[in-house]
């Protein structure tokens, strides 16, 4: 089979590798569809995820059809059509009997970073019954990509460890599919009084005041500046609710200076350097400090917003590529300034045309 393969620092190559085999009862083979590129595989690529070395077939997200199962799986049958969590879960640790895949002891973030992913035709799914999600059948597909991680980050690391409440002042930093993903969800289900985003690009930022965020700041223009226009809609008194959603020393030390006394700040970007925790600014104004990888606990509770129509994630497939365009498609991902990109979808069987719009 065709794969995407981490080759080193900055470098992908699409090779052959077999194709794999049941080697659990628990396991699953999934005949990937659909897959795409994440930016925490961008954070691979530059070195900041240590666990995932050379050699790597890349990605944790796609939807698929079931090609074999091993005899202990008996939720799902062969043919049927899945979506594939970020987060594989036993079911049974401590740490899943809690809510927390994330940190599974045998799970956890494994797909695409400790063992192969699903940037290839098929892929080994371990724990399957726990891992794996009947896909509903009025779903289009590629959208239904971004129920993979996407949309559990934005609701459980943004949304939910956020804490917000009916009338509360949020300030969303980073206007990545995440960023933008959590201001559609708080808006719809949670009824904030006001919502601000901070990001870099104006075109994302235009998207954001189009969902209806009530203010969308650029900090090209400075950091002071930005946090300045940021806290003078709060009357200075600063946000109940900062969701940090890029993972860098900037976007925290914005994080830090834009939440008000009582305030959280959840924090769901990935760090690959150290950053300041200004305690000395802090300490007395009694915040809370939240960090979290994604459990993806609550995708089937996500896929019945979904079908009902209260959340509409279609407008985060801003690309459609084929496999042979794998190169194309990351260029784009990282380029998204000049593509205007937010999710790229990669198709396994489907020659398709650079860059069509779904």
């Amino acid at each position: 089979m065709r794969a995407v393969i981490y080759t080193g620092k900055d470098t992908i190559s699409v090779e052959e590798r077999p194709k794999p085999c049941l080697l659990e009862p628990t396991d699953a083979i999934v005949k990937v569809q659909h897959t795409t590129i994440c930016g925490t595989d961008l954070h691979i690529l530059q070195g900041h995820v240590q666990t995932c070395t050379p050699g790597r077939i890349l990605g944790h997200e796609g939807v698929g059809i079931i090609e074999s199962l091993g005899t202990g799986v008996t939720r799902f049958s062969v043919g049927q059509p899945v979506l594939i969590s970020c987060i594989t879960s036993c079911g049974s640790c401590n740490f899943c009997r809690k809510r927390m895949p994330s940190q599974c002891t045998s799970g956890g973030w494994i797909l695409g970073n400790t063992i192969d992913g699903t940037q290839a035709e098929y892929v080994r799914i371990p724990h399957a019954s726990f891992s794996l999600h009947a896909l509903p059948s009025g779903l289009d597909p590629k959208v239904a990509v971004t129920l993979s991680d996407v949309l559990p980050t934005a609701y459980e690391c943004g949304i939910l460890n956020g804490e917000i409440q009916p009338g509360s002042t949020v300030a969303i930093i980073g206007t990545g599919p995440i960023g933008l993903m959590a201001l559609q969800m708080a808006r719809n289900l949670f009824g904030p009084s006001m919502t601000a985003v901070v990001g870099r690009g104006r075109p994302r930022l235009d998207t954001a005041k189009e969902m209806g965020a009530d203010h969308a700041i650029s900090v090209l223009g400075g950091q002071a500046d930005a946090v300045s226009s940021a806290l003078a809609v709060t009357n200075n008194q600063g946000f109940d609710v900062v969701i940090e959603a890029v993972g860098t020393a900037d976007s925290f030390e914005l994080a830090q200076a834009l939440v008000g006394p009582g305030g959280t700040i959840a924090s769901l970007g990935v760090f690959g350097t150290p950053c300041a925790l200004h305690l000395e600014e802090l300490w007395h104004r009694n915040i809370c400090l939240r960090t979290r990888l994604v459990d993806a606990c609550t995708t089937p509770d996500l896929l019945k917003l979904v079908e009902s129509g209260k959340i509409h994630p279609h407008f985060l497939v801003s690309h459609n590529f084929s496999f042979d365009q794998i190169h194309k498609a990351y260029e784009t991902f990282q380029t998204p300034s000049k593509s205007g990109s937010l999710k790229v979808v990669v198709s396994m069987s489907e020659l398709q045309h650079t860059n069509p719009r779904l």
